[in-house]
C-alpha cells in the first residue's frame, strides 16, 4: 500500500462505533445461541481426555513479555496424537473472555460442545479435541466477560481458510517436501547488498487468467511454470508478491488482512503456495512477500474487538482506527501484539522459505498524525508526532528477522524524510535492509511525462537524487501504485506519438537500471501495457502480437541481464564509490551521463541519456581512461523498436581532456535513447 493513501482501493465497511460493543439482550442471546451462557457448564460434557498442551511456562512468560517470536508453533490449531488418541490441540489468546469454545464441522458449530480452558493468567485458552481431521472447518466462539458479546472468530494463527466469502479456518497439516536446498544454501549471496537485485512485482490473481474457464485466476500450481519461464526470460532475480495473506475483499489486493499466518485459499492450499515458491527457488529466483503490519481489516470474524475488548487494536480511535483505509491499527505498545506480529513475519521466512519481506505503509506507522487533522491524533509522551511504540516494534522486528535469518532482506515502503530507515538499530536506525526510493519515482515520472520541449526547465528533477542517493540503501520502485486510479499505465504516461511513447519508456527503464540501487518493476510494465492495472482482469498478453511490445519485452530482458551480469552496475548499488557524475548540467540539451564502478572488477561503465527526440551527433564527453569503449546496450536498437542510431559497437578515445577527465570521445546519442558503454583494463 502506498504511503499516500489515495493510491490503494480499500473497501469502506460500515465504520464500527468504537465505544460500545455489538451486544444482544438476554432474550436475543437465548434465541441466537442454543449453547451455554457465559461461563456455564456445557449441556453435554466432553469425553474424558488426557490433558495436553504445547505451551510451556517459558512460552507463556515470553508471550506475555512480548518476546515470543515463534508463536505459530504453539497457538492456533495443531494436529497431534495424545496417548494414542488422534485429534487437534487448540489455543487462542482472549484474556477478557469468560467463555471460549471451538465450533466447526465436527460439532455442527455448537458453541457448547467443545469448551476450552484458561491457562492461568496468561489470557490463553486451550484444549485438545479428539477425532479432528485435516480439512475440517472451525472457529473460536468467544463470549466476553464485560458484556453480552458473543462472536465466532477465525483463528488468528490459522494456516488455511475457507475460500472467501466464507470465513472459517481450516484444520491443516503443513507438511511439504522442499526441493530448494541449493537455493537456501546460497541465497545469502543472492540477497546481499552487493548482489544484483531486480524485482518483478506480481499480483497473483491478475497476472494471467484462464479465459476459457470464466476468466478465473490461475492457481498457485498452474502459475508456477509459467511465471518461472517468464521471469527467467526477463532475467529478473526476484519476484515480489502483493500480499498473499488471507483477506476477505479481493479489491483490497490483500492489504486488508485477516489471516497473518496463511496464504489466501483463493488460489490453492498452503502446499500449493509452497510449490510456487519452491519452483521459483529451483530456477534461481528469489521470493519477497508484501507484509502489512500497519493495519488490518474490520471484518467481524477477524482480529478486531476479538474478546469483546480492543485486544489487537488501540481502544482510542485517534490511534486505533485509520480514517482513510477504514481499518484497525495495531497496538504496538502491547507485548502480546508484538509477539503476534513478529511471529507472523518469522513464520513466512521459516515455513515458506521466503527470502524477504516488504513492509507496507511504514510512514503511517511512524507518525501519529499521519493523514489526520489537528485534534484527531494524540501526541506522544514528549509532545511529538512520532509513534514511539511503532518505532520500537519496527526495530525489534528487523533485529529478530536478521537474527534468525541473516540471509534475507527487509524492505521499507517509507515515503518521508525519516532518517536512517535502512541503517542498523545500534546506531539509531530502523534496521531495514532497504528503503523504497519514492522520491526518485515521483521526480522521474513527473519529468518523463513532460513533453521534451519543456524538459530542459525541469532538469533538476533528474539530478536531485544525487544529493541523497547514498543516505540509505535504496530500491527504486515502479510499482503497482503508479498504474492505478486514473494515473494510467507507464506506457500511457509517456508523451508524444506511439514511437515516442515506446522510446520514452525504454529510456525510463534504462535510467532506473543505470542508477545505484536495486530495481522493482510491476507486472505489465515489461510488455508496455496500455491499460491501467485491473485486479479483476489478466494482463494484456495479446499485446505481444505486436512488434513494438515485443521490443519492450526484449529490451527489459536485455537490460536486466546487463545489470545482472556487469558487477560495475550492481556491486556498489548502495556505496558512493560506485557512482560518479560525468555531466549533470547539460540542461539545455537534456542530456545526462555518469559512470558506474564495482568492487570486484576494474571495468567502468558509462551511461549516457538523451531525453529529447533529436539525435545528437559527435557529442563530446570526457572519460577517465583511454582505449576502446564497447557499446553494451543501446535502447534505440532496431530489435527494441528504435531507429538504429548508435556507435557501431563502440568508440575509440582521444588524449584530449574534457569534463575534468584526461581522455574524451565523440558519441552518437540516439533520440530519446540511452547508451551504455564499457571500458575494461
Amino acid at each position: 500500500m502506498p504511503a499516500d493513501q489515495e493510491d490503494v482501493p480499500q473497501r469502506k465497511p460500515a465504520r464500527p462505533h468504537l465505544g460500545n460493543p455489538v451486544s444482544l439482550t438476554p432474550e436475543q442471546t437465548s434465541a441466537a445461541d442454543p449453547g451455554p451462557g457465559r461461563g456455564a457448564t456445557p449441556e453435554t460434557p466432553p469425553e474424558d481426555l488426557p490433558y495436553f498442551s504445547l505451551l510451556t511456562e517459558d512460552d507463556l512468560f515470553l508471550f506475555n513479555e512480548g518476546s515470543h517470536y515463534r508463536l505459530y508453533e504453539k497457538l492456533g490449531c495443531h494436529l497431534v496424537e495424545v496417548d494414542g488418541i488422534r485429534g487437534a490441540y487448540f489455543a487462542v489468546w482472549a484474556p477478557d473472555a469468560e467463555y471460549v469454545s471451538v465450533v466447526g464441522d465436527f460439532n455442527y458449530y455448537n458453541p457448547g460442545e467443545h469448551p476450552l480452558s484458561p491457562r492461568g493468567s496468561s489470557g490463553i485458552w486451550e484444549g485438545f479435541i479428539s477425532g479432528i481431521q485435516s480439512g475440517e472447518t472451525y472457529k473460536f466462539h468467544v463470549g466476553s466477560r464485560f458484556n453480552v458479546y458473543r462472536v465466532d472468530k477465525a483463528d488468528p494463527f490459522a494456516v488455511y481458510s475457507e475460500v472467501p466469502p466464507r470465513t472459517a479456518s481450516r484444520v491443516w497439516d503443513l507438511g511439504y517436501e522442499w526441493g530448494d536446498a541449493e537455493w537456501m544454501q546460497e541465497r545469502g549471496a543472492r540477497n546481499a547488498h552487493n548482489a544484483p537485485m531486480s524485482i518483478y512485482e506480481v499480483h497473483i490473481g491478475s497476472w494471467r487468467r484462464v479465459p476459457d474457464e470464466g476468466n478465473r485466476s490461475m492457481t498457485y500450481r498452474e502459475m508456477a511454470p509459467l511465471l518461472v519461464e517468464h521471469v527467467r526470460q526477463m532475467n529478473f532475480t526476484h519476484v515480489e508478491f502483493l500480499p498473499v495473506m488471507e483477506h476477505p475483499f479481493g479489491g483490497s489486493w490483500g492489504y486488508q488482512t485477516t489471516g497473518y499466518f496463511g496464504p489466501t485459499s483463493r488460489y490453492g492450499t498452503p502446499q500449493d503456495f509452497m510449490f510456487l515458491i519452491d519452483s521459483l527457488h529451483q530456477a534461481g529466483i528469489g521470493v519477497i512477500l508484501d507484509w502489512v503490519p500497519s493495519h488490518f481489516a474490520t471484518d467481524e470474524h477477524g482480529l478486531g474487538y476479538f474478546d469483546g475488548t480492543h485486544l489487537f487494536e488501540h481502544s482510542d480511535e485517534r490511534k486505533g482506527f485509520h480514517p482513510d483505509w477504514g481499518s484497525w491499527i495495531f497496538n504496538y505498545g502491547r507485548d502480546e501484539v508484538r509477539s503476534f506480529l513478529i511471529s507472523s513475519a518469522v513464520s513466512w521466512l521459516d515455513r515458506y522459505h521466503v527470502d524477504g519481506l516488504r513492509v507496507d505503509a511504514v510512514a503511517s506507522m511512524l507518525y501519529l498524525d499521519y493523514s489526520r487533522n489537528d485534534g484527531e491524533w494524540i501526541p506522544n509522551d514528549y509532545g511529538g508526532n512520532e509513534n514511539i511504540e511503532a518505532i520500537w516494534f519496527l526495530r525489534r522486528f528487523n533485529e529478530e528477522v536478521y537474527r534468525q535469518f541473516p540471509d534475507v532482506q527487509t524492505f521499507a515502503e517509507e515515503s518521508t524524510a525519516w532518517p536512517v530507515v535502512s541503517r542498523p538499530t545500534y546506531i539509531g536506525g530502523l534496521g531495514f535492509g532497504f528503503k523504497w526510493d519514492m522520491g526518485w519515482m515521483h521526480d522521474t515520472l513527473a519529468y518523463m511525462q513532460k513533453d521534451a520541449v519543456f524538459r530542459q526547465y525541469h532538469h533538476n528533477d533528474l539530478t536531485f537524487r544525487g544529493l541523497y542517493a547514498f543516505t540509505e540503501s535504496y530500491a527504486l520502485p515502479l510499482s503497482h501504485d503508479e498504474v492505478v486510479h486514473g494515473k494510467g499505465a507507464l506506457a500511457a504516461k509517456m508523451p508524444g506519438d506511439d514511437w515516442q511513447k515506446f522510446a520514452n519508456l525504454r529510456l525510463l527503464y534504462a535510467d532506473m537500471f543505470a542508477q545505484p540501487g536495486k530495481k522493482l518493476l510491476f507486472m505489465g510494465g515489461e510488455i508496455a501495457q496500455w491499460a491501467e492495472w485491473n485486479h479483476d482482469a489478466s494482463l494484456s498478453w495479446d499485446l505481444l502480437d505486436w512488434e513494438p511490445h515485443r521490443g519492450i519485452l526484449r529490451f527489459v530482458g536485455d537490460l536486466a541481464g546487463v545489470y545482472r551480469d556487469e558487477p560495475a552496475l550492481h556491486e556498489w548499488d548502495t556505496d558512493e564509490r560506485g557512482f560518479e557524475w560525468l555531466e549533470a548540467n547539460d540542461w539545455q540539451s537534456s542530456i545526462l551521463s555518469w559512470l558506474r564502478r564495482g568492487e570486484s572488477t576494474d571495468d567502468v561503465i558509462l551511461a549516457i541519456f538523451n531525453f529529447t527526440p533529436v539525435p545528437r551527433y559527435n557529442y563530446r564527453i570526457g572519460v577517465p581512461r583511454g582505449g576502446f569503449w564497447r557499446e553494451i546496450l543501446n535502447s534505440d536498437a532496431v530489435e527494441y523498436g528504435g531507429t538504429g542510431h548508435g556507435n557501431l559497437g563502440g568508440v575509440e578515445t582521444y588524449e584530449l581532456g574534457s569534463h575534468g577527465r584526461p581522455f574524451s570521445t565523440n558519441l552518437t546519442l540516439p533520440p530519446l535513447g540511452a547508451v551504455f558503454l564499457k571500458s575494461s583494463e
